[in-house]
Protein backbone atom coordinates (compact mmCIF):
# COMPACT_ATOMS: atom_id res chain seq x y z
CA UNK A 1 0.00 0.00 0.00
CA UNK A 2 2.87 2.38 0.79
CA UNK A 3 4.25 1.73 -2.70
CA UNK A 4 0.91 1.90 -4.54
CA UNK A 5 0.73 -1.83 -5.31
CA UNK A 6 -2.41 -3.88 -5.93
CA UNK A 7 -3.16 -7.16 -4.14
CA UNK A 8 -4.91 -9.99 -6.02
CA UNK A 9 -8.11 -11.31 -4.35
CA UNK A 10 -6.39 -14.68 -3.94
CA UNK A 11 -2.65 -15.32 -3.54
CA UNK A 12 -0.93 -18.68 -3.41
CA UNK A 13 2.35 -20.34 -2.55
CA UNK A 14 4.59 -22.17 -4.98
CA UNK A 15 7.70 -24.32 -4.92
CA UNK A 16 10.71 -23.12 -6.86
CA UNK A 17 12.80 -26.22 -7.60
CA UNK A 18 16.55 -26.04 -8.09
CA UNK A 19 19.68 -27.91 -7.13
CA UNK A 20 22.02 -25.56 -5.30
CA UNK A 21 23.68 -25.97 -1.90
CA UNK A 22 21.98 -22.93 -0.28
CA UNK A 23 18.63 -24.80 0.03
CA UNK A 24 19.18 -28.39 1.21
CA UNK A 25 15.65 -29.62 0.45
CA UNK A 26 16.18 -28.52 -3.20
CA UNK A 27 13.13 -26.29 -3.40
CA UNK A 28 12.20 -22.85 -2.07
CA UNK A 29 8.73 -21.83 -0.92
CA UNK A 30 7.89 -18.68 -2.85
CA UNK A 31 5.11 -17.01 -4.89
CA UNK A 32 5.06 -17.29 -8.67
CA UNK A 33 1.98 -16.08 -10.58
CA UNK A 34 -0.19 -14.81 -7.68
CA UNK A 35 2.09 -12.83 -5.33
CA UNK A 36 0.90 -10.55 -2.53
CA UNK A 37 1.60 -7.33 -4.45
CA UNK A 38 1.57 -6.41 -8.13
CA UNK A 39 2.68 -3.14 -9.74
CA UNK A 40 3.29 0.06 -7.78
CA UNK A 41 6.40 2.21 -7.73
CA UNK A 42 9.14 3.85 -5.67
CA UNK A 43 9.42 7.68 -5.91
CA UNK A 44 13.02 8.87 -6.17
CA UNK A 45 13.51 11.68 -3.66
CA UNK A 46 15.97 14.39 -4.68
CA UNK A 47 17.99 14.04 -1.49
CA UNK A 48 18.14 10.25 -1.94
CA UNK A 49 20.61 10.66 -4.80
CA UNK A 50 24.34 10.67 -4.01
CA UNK A 51 25.37 14.14 -2.84
CA UNK A 52 27.60 14.69 -5.85
CA UNK A 53 24.66 13.96 -8.18
CA UNK A 54 21.91 16.00 -6.50
CA UNK A 55 22.51 19.10 -8.65
CA UNK A 56 22.32 17.21 -11.94
CA UNK A 57 19.37 14.81 -11.57
CA UNK A 58 18.47 13.53 -15.04
CA UNK A 59 14.82 12.74 -14.28
CA UNK A 60 13.52 14.83 -11.34
CA UNK A 61 10.38 13.40 -9.76
CA UNK A 62 10.89 9.97 -11.33
CA UNK A 63 8.96 6.99 -9.95
CA UNK A 64 10.63 3.62 -10.60
CA UNK A 65 7.91 1.12 -11.54
CA UNK A 66 7.67 -2.14 -9.63
CA UNK A 67 6.84 -5.53 -11.11
CA UNK A 68 5.81 -7.29 -7.92
CA UNK A 69 6.45 -7.89 -4.23
CA UNK A 70 6.31 -11.46 -2.98
CA UNK A 71 7.14 -13.43 0.13
CA UNK A 72 9.44 -16.42 0.12
CA UNK A 73 11.77 -18.30 2.43
CA UNK A 74 15.35 -17.13 2.62
CA UNK A 75 18.22 -19.37 1.59
CA UNK A 76 21.49 -20.12 3.32
CA UNK A 77 24.29 -17.57 3.26
CA UNK A 78 27.09 -18.57 0.88
CA UNK A 79 30.50 -16.99 1.37
CA UNK A 80 32.78 -17.52 -1.62
CA UNK A 81 36.50 -17.73 -0.88
CA UNK A 82 39.35 -18.13 -3.39
CA UNK A 83 39.16 -21.92 -3.70
CA UNK A 84 36.14 -22.95 -1.63
CA UNK A 85 32.71 -21.79 -0.37
CA UNK A 86 31.35 -21.86 3.18
CA UNK A 87 27.61 -22.07 3.79
CA UNK A 88 25.69 -20.84 6.86
CA UNK A 89 22.23 -22.46 7.05
CA UNK A 90 21.02 -20.50 10.09
CA UNK A 91 18.87 -18.10 8.07
CA UNK A 92 17.59 -20.71 5.57
CA UNK A 93 13.79 -20.95 5.77
CA UNK A 94 13.22 -17.60 7.49
CA UNK A 95 10.69 -15.21 5.84
CA UNK A 96 11.97 -12.82 3.20
CA UNK A 97 10.15 -10.10 1.27
CA UNK A 98 11.46 -9.60 -2.26
CA UNK A 99 10.70 -6.33 -4.06
CA UNK A 100 11.22 -6.59 -7.81
CA UNK A 101 11.45 -3.47 -9.97
CA UNK A 102 10.84 -3.17 -13.69
CA UNK A 103 13.94 -2.53 -15.85
CA UNK A 104 13.22 1.14 -15.22
CA UNK A 105 16.50 2.41 -13.72
CA UNK A 106 18.83 4.22 -16.10
CA UNK A 107 22.02 4.85 -14.11
CA UNK A 108 24.04 3.95 -11.04
CA UNK A 109 22.85 7.22 -9.47
CA UNK A 110 19.20 6.28 -9.96
CA UNK A 111 19.87 2.83 -8.47
CA UNK A 112 21.40 4.53 -5.41
CA UNK A 113 18.37 6.85 -5.12
CA UNK A 114 15.99 3.91 -5.57
CA UNK A 115 17.53 1.98 -2.68
CA UNK A 116 17.74 5.06 -0.45
CA UNK A 117 14.13 6.11 -1.12
CA UNK A 118 12.87 2.56 -0.65
CA UNK A 119 14.80 2.31 2.62
CA UNK A 120 13.20 5.53 3.88
CA UNK A 121 9.72 4.22 3.11
CA UNK A 122 10.38 0.84 4.77
CA UNK A 123 11.61 2.60 7.92
CA UNK A 124 8.63 4.99 7.92
CA UNK A 125 6.32 1.97 7.83
CA UNK A 126 8.14 0.17 10.64
CA UNK A 127 8.75 -2.72 8.24
CA UNK A 128 12.49 -3.01 8.84
CA UNK A 129 15.60 -1.23 10.08
CA UNK A 130 16.70 -1.71 6.44
CA UNK A 131 20.41 -1.64 7.29
CA UNK A 132 22.35 -3.17 4.38
CA UNK A 133 25.50 -3.66 6.44
CA UNK A 134 23.54 -5.74 8.98
CA UNK A 135 21.74 -7.72 6.30
CA UNK A 136 18.27 -6.29 7.04
CA UNK A 137 18.17 -5.06 3.45
CA UNK A 138 19.90 -6.97 0.67
CA UNK A 139 20.11 -6.15 -2.98
CA UNK A 140 20.80 -7.94 -6.24
CA UNK A 141 21.39 -5.82 -9.33
CA UNK A 142 20.50 -6.92 -12.85
CA UNK A 143 22.21 -5.02 -15.66
CA UNK A 144 21.14 -5.23 -19.31
CA UNK A 145 22.64 -3.04 -22.00
CA UNK A 146 21.25 -2.30 -25.46
CA UNK A 147 22.35 -0.19 -28.42
CA UNK A 148 20.90 3.33 -28.40
CA UNK A 149 17.54 3.32 -30.17
CA UNK A 150 16.92 -0.40 -29.66
CA UNK A 151 13.96 -1.35 -27.45
CA UNK A 152 14.91 -4.96 -26.71
CA UNK A 153 17.18 -5.38 -23.71
CA UNK A 154 20.39 -7.35 -23.97
CA UNK A 155 21.45 -10.33 -21.85
CA UNK A 156 20.82 -9.89 -18.13
CA UNK A 157 23.87 -9.99 -15.87
CA UNK A 158 23.11 -10.32 -12.14
CA UNK A 159 25.48 -8.93 -9.49
CA UNK A 160 25.79 -10.46 -6.01
CA UNK A 161 27.67 -9.60 -2.80
CA UNK A 162 26.61 -5.95 -2.65
CA UNK A 163 26.74 -4.88 0.99
CA UNK A 164 26.32 -1.11 0.92
CA UNK A 165 24.70 1.66 -1.11
CA UNK A 166 28.09 2.90 -2.28
CA UNK A 167 29.10 -0.62 -3.32
CA UNK A 168 25.96 -0.87 -5.46
CA UNK A 169 26.86 2.37 -7.23
CA UNK A 170 30.48 1.39 -7.82
CA UNK A 171 29.57 -2.12 -9.01
CA UNK A 172 27.03 -0.82 -11.53
CA UNK A 173 29.51 1.69 -12.96
CA UNK A 174 32.17 -1.00 -13.29
CA UNK A 175 29.83 -3.53 -14.88
CA UNK A 176 28.41 -1.04 -17.39
CA UNK A 177 31.94 -0.21 -18.50
CA UNK A 178 32.89 -3.92 -18.69
CA UNK A 179 29.83 -4.88 -20.71
CA UNK A 180 30.16 -1.86 -23.00
CA UNK A 181 33.76 -2.71 -23.77
CA UNK A 182 32.84 -6.36 -24.48
CA UNK A 183 29.96 -5.43 -26.80
CA UNK A 184 32.10 -2.88 -28.66
CA UNK A 185 34.58 -5.71 -29.33
CA UNK A 186 31.77 -7.81 -30.82
CA UNK A 187 31.64 -10.25 -27.90
CA UNK A 188 28.35 -11.92 -26.98
CA UNK A 189 27.16 -11.53 -23.39
CA UNK A 190 25.59 -14.60 -21.76
CA UNK A 191 22.99 -14.41 -18.98
CA UNK A 192 24.98 -15.02 -15.82
CA UNK A 193 25.60 -14.16 -12.18
CA UNK A 194 28.74 -12.29 -11.15
CA UNK A 195 30.25 -11.54 -7.77
CA UNK A 196 31.34 -8.01 -6.77
CA UNK A 197 34.73 -7.78 -5.06
CA UNK A 198 34.66 -4.50 -3.15
CA UNK A 199 38.38 -4.52 -2.35
CA UNK A 200 39.44 -5.03 -5.97
CA UNK A 201 36.59 -2.95 -7.41
CA UNK A 202 35.61 -5.52 -10.02
CA UNK A 203 33.20 -8.36 -10.75
CA UNK A 204 33.97 -12.03 -11.46
CA UNK A 205 31.85 -14.82 -12.94
CA UNK A 206 30.09 -17.11 -10.46
CA UNK A 207 27.79 -19.13 -12.74
CA UNK A 208 25.67 -18.91 -15.84
CA UNK A 209 22.06 -18.19 -14.93
CA UNK A 210 19.07 -20.43 -15.39
CA UNK A 211 15.85 -19.08 -16.91
CA UNK A 212 12.64 -19.12 -14.88
CA UNK A 213 11.37 -22.24 -16.66
CA UNK A 214 14.41 -24.14 -15.38
CA UNK A 215 13.07 -23.75 -11.85
CA UNK A 216 9.99 -25.90 -12.59
CA UNK A 217 7.56 -23.91 -10.43
CA UNK A 218 4.60 -25.85 -9.04
CA UNK A 219 1.87 -24.98 -6.51
CA UNK A 220 2.90 -25.90 -2.97
CA UNK A 221 0.65 -28.83 -2.00
CA UNK A 222 1.03 -28.17 1.75
CA UNK A 223 0.01 -24.48 1.78
CA UNK A 224 -3.52 -23.46 0.82
CA UNK A 225 -4.32 -20.33 -1.28
CA UNK A 226 -5.11 -17.21 0.73
CA UNK A 227 -8.04 -14.81 0.35
CA UNK A 228 -6.67 -11.31 0.89
CA UNK A 229 -9.73 -9.04 1.37
CA UNK A 230 -9.66 -9.18 5.19
CA UNK A 231 -5.90 -8.63 5.33
CA UNK A 232 -6.08 -5.63 2.98
CA UNK A 233 -8.90 -4.07 5.03
CA UNK A 234 -6.94 -4.60 8.25
CA UNK A 235 -3.76 -3.08 6.85
CA UNK A 236 -5.20 0.04 5.21
CA UNK A 237 -5.54 2.12 8.44
CA UNK A 238 -1.92 1.27 9.34
CA UNK A 239 -0.39 2.98 6.30
CA UNK A 240 1.74 5.85 7.69
CA UNK A 241 2.38 9.32 6.32
CA UNK A 242 5.15 8.75 3.77
CA UNK A 243 8.31 10.87 3.38
CA UNK A 244 7.04 12.82 0.33
CA UNK A 245 3.68 13.44 2.06
CA UNK A 246 5.42 14.68 5.21
CA UNK A 247 7.68 16.90 3.11
CA UNK A 248 4.68 18.49 1.40
CA UNK A 249 3.01 19.09 4.79
CA UNK A 250 6.14 20.71 6.23
CA UNK A 251 6.17 23.11 3.29
CA UNK A 252 2.45 23.90 3.56
CA UNK A 253 1.95 24.01 7.33
CA UNK A 254 5.37 25.12 8.59
CA UNK A 255 6.57 27.37 5.77
CA UNK A 256 9.70 25.28 5.17
CA UNK A 257 11.52 25.54 1.86
CA UNK A 258 11.41 22.46 -0.38
CA UNK A 259 15.04 21.68 0.49
CA UNK A 260 14.57 22.10 4.26
CA UNK A 261 11.39 20.00 4.23
CA UNK A 262 13.25 17.30 2.29
CA UNK A 263 16.07 17.21 4.84
CA UNK A 264 13.68 17.08 7.80
CA UNK A 265 11.51 14.35 6.25
CA UNK A 266 14.46 12.24 5.09
CA UNK A 267 14.73 10.52 8.49
CA UNK A 268 11.66 9.43 10.43
CA UNK A 269 13.32 10.09 13.82
CA UNK A 270 14.51 13.53 12.70
CA UNK A 271 11.02 14.48 11.47
CA UNK A 272 9.52 13.34 14.78
CA UNK A 273 12.12 15.31 16.75
CA UNK A 274 11.45 18.45 14.71
CA UNK A 275 7.68 18.21 15.12
CA UNK A 276 8.09 17.74 18.88
CA UNK A 277 10.13 20.97 18.98
CA UNK A 278 7.44 22.81 17.01
CA UNK A 279 4.68 21.47 19.27
CA UNK A 280 6.56 22.51 22.43
CA UNK A 281 5.85 26.20 21.76
CA UNK A 282 3.41 27.05 18.98
CA UNK A 283 4.25 30.75 19.37
CA UNK A 284 7.71 30.15 17.93
CA UNK A 285 7.75 30.12 14.10
CA UNK A 286 8.21 26.54 12.88
CA UNK A 287 10.45 27.84 10.08
CA UNK A 288 12.88 29.32 12.63
CA UNK A 289 13.07 25.98 14.47
CA UNK A 290 13.71 24.25 11.12
CA UNK A 291 16.64 26.62 10.50
CA UNK A 292 18.19 25.74 13.86
CA UNK A 293 17.71 22.00 13.34
CA UNK A 294 19.26 22.00 9.86
CA UNK A 295 22.00 24.60 10.29
CA UNK A 296 23.05 23.94 13.87
CA UNK A 297 21.73 20.69 15.31
CA UNK A 298 22.61 18.46 12.34
CA UNK A 299 26.04 20.08 12.12
CA UNK A 300 26.90 19.46 15.76
CA UNK A 301 25.53 15.90 15.55
CA UNK A 302 27.78 15.23 12.55
CA UNK A 303 30.81 16.61 14.38
CA UNK A 304 30.04 14.43 17.41
CA UNK A 305 29.54 11.42 15.12
CA UNK A 306 26.11 10.85 16.62
CA UNK A 307 22.60 10.74 15.23
CA UNK A 308 19.26 12.19 16.22
CA UNK A 309 18.48 8.99 18.16
CA UNK A 310 21.36 9.71 20.57
CA UNK A 311 20.92 13.50 20.65
CA UNK A 312 21.33 14.79 24.23
CA UNK A 313 19.32 17.92 23.43
CA UNK A 314 15.56 17.60 23.93
CA UNK A 315 13.18 19.12 21.34
CA UNK A 316 11.53 21.36 23.92
CA UNK A 317 14.96 22.68 24.98
CA UNK A 318 15.71 23.93 21.45
CA UNK A 319 12.23 25.41 21.19
CA UNK A 320 12.85 27.35 24.43
CA UNK A 321 16.14 28.72 23.07
CA UNK A 322 14.56 29.85 19.80
CA UNK A 323 11.76 31.53 21.78
CA UNK A 324 14.33 33.55 23.74
CA UNK A 325 16.01 34.67 20.50
CA UNK A 326 12.65 35.58 18.93
CA UNK A 327 11.75 37.65 21.98
CA UNK A 328 14.97 39.60 21.45
CA UNK A 329 16.35 38.70 24.87
CA UNK A 330 19.68 37.49 23.44
CA UNK A 331 21.42 38.03 20.12
CA UNK A 332 21.93 35.34 17.49
CA UNK A 333 25.65 35.28 18.26
CA UNK A 334 24.96 34.70 21.94
CA UNK A 335 22.36 32.07 21.06
CA UNK A 336 24.96 30.05 19.12
CA UNK A 337 27.17 30.01 22.20
CA UNK A 338 24.26 29.02 24.43
CA UNK A 339 23.24 26.26 22.01
CA UNK A 340 26.72 24.71 22.02
CA UNK A 341 26.77 24.61 25.83
CA UNK A 342 23.22 23.22 25.98
CA UNK A 343 24.31 20.35 23.73
CA UNK A 344 27.47 19.70 25.77
CA UNK A 345 26.09 20.09 29.31
CA UNK A 346 22.38 19.35 29.08
CA UNK A 347 21.59 22.62 30.92
CA UNK A 348 18.62 24.74 29.90
CA UNK A 349 18.90 27.93 27.87
CA UNK A 350 17.72 29.99 30.85
CA UNK A 351 20.42 28.55 33.16
CA UNK A 352 23.22 29.22 30.68
CA UNK A 353 22.01 32.72 29.78
CA UNK A 354 21.93 33.64 33.47
CA UNK A 355 25.35 32.12 34.17
CA UNK A 356 26.94 33.97 31.23
CA UNK A 357 25.22 37.24 32.04
CA UNK A 358 23.58 37.38 28.63
CA UNK A 359 20.27 38.77 29.84
CA UNK A 360 19.58 41.74 27.62
CA UNK A 361 18.47 45.14 28.83
CA UNK A 362 14.94 45.79 27.61
CA UNK A 363 14.20 48.71 29.96
CA UNK A 364 13.18 51.43 27.49
CA UNK A 365 14.17 54.26 29.83
CA UNK A 366 17.70 52.97 30.35
CA UNK A 367 18.16 52.31 26.64
CA UNK A 368 16.89 55.81 25.71
CA UNK A 369 19.63 57.34 27.84
CA UNK A 370 22.27 55.34 25.95
CA UNK A 371 20.74 56.22 22.55
CA UNK A 372 20.48 59.93 23.40
CA UNK A 373 24.19 60.05 24.26
CA UNK A 374 25.17 58.35 20.98
CA UNK A 375 22.88 60.58 18.87
CA UNK A 376 24.26 63.74 20.48
CA UNK A 377 27.85 62.66 19.83
CA UNK A 378 27.29 61.72 16.17
CA UNK A 379 25.24 64.40 14.33
CA UNK A 380 26.71 63.41 10.94
CA UNK A 381 25.36 59.83 11.37
CA UNK A 382 21.97 61.27 12.37
CA UNK A 383 21.94 63.18 9.06
CA UNK A 384 22.73 59.95 7.17
CA UNK A 385 19.76 58.18 8.79
CA UNK A 386 17.48 61.08 7.89
CA UNK A 387 18.65 60.83 4.29
CA UNK A 388 17.48 57.20 4.18
CA UNK A 389 20.74 55.34 4.89
CA UNK A 390 19.55 52.15 6.62
CA UNK A 391 23.15 51.05 7.31
CA UNK A 392 23.60 54.12 9.47
CA UNK A 393 20.61 52.99 11.54
CA UNK A 394 22.36 49.67 12.11
CA UNK A 395 25.51 51.56 13.08
CA UNK A 396 23.64 53.24 15.95
CA UNK A 397 22.34 49.85 17.11
CA UNK A 398 25.88 48.49 17.09
CA UNK A 399 27.15 51.44 19.12
CA UNK A 400 24.40 50.92 21.69
CA UNK A 401 25.28 47.22 21.94
CA UNK A 402 28.92 48.14 22.52
CA UNK A 403 28.04 50.75 25.14
CA UNK A 404 25.89 48.25 27.01
CA UNK A 405 28.52 45.50 26.73
CA UNK A 406 26.22 43.49 24.48
CA UNK A 407 23.28 43.53 26.86
CA UNK A 408 21.01 46.00 25.04
CA UNK A 409 18.05 44.48 23.27
CA UNK A 410 18.93 45.28 19.62
CA UNK A 411 15.32 45.31 18.43
CA UNK A 412 14.26 47.83 21.08
CA UNK A 413 17.37 49.96 20.41
CA UNK A 414 16.60 50.10 16.68
CA UNK A 415 12.98 51.11 17.40
CA UNK A 416 14.17 53.90 19.73
CA UNK A 417 16.68 55.22 17.16
CA UNK A 418 14.05 55.15 14.42
CA UNK A 419 11.52 56.99 16.58
CA UNK A 420 13.96 59.67 17.79
CA UNK A 421 15.55 60.38 14.39
CA UNK A 422 12.67 59.84 11.97
CA UNK A 423 9.79 60.68 14.30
Amino acid sequence: MMLGCETPPIVKWDRKNYFYPDMPKNYQITQFDLPLCIGGGVPLYDLAYPKDAQKSIANPGKVVKLTRIHLEEDVAKSTHHDKFTTIDFNRAGTPLMEIVSDPDIDSAEEAFAYLTSLRQILIYGGVSDADMEKGNLRCDVNISLRPEGQTELGSKIELKNLNSMSAVRRAIKYEIERQTEALNKGEKLIQSTRRWDDDRGETSLMRTKEDAHDYRYLPDPDLIPLRTADIVARMRPLVPELPHEKRARFEKDYGCSAYDAGVLASEKELATWYEAAVAANTAVPAKKIANWVINDLLGILKDSEGGISTCPLKPEALSALVAVVEDGKISNTQAKEVFAEMFASGKSAAEIIKAKGFEQVSDTGALEVIVDQILAANPEKVAEVKSGNEKAMNWFTGQAMRASQGKANPKIVTDIVRKKVLG
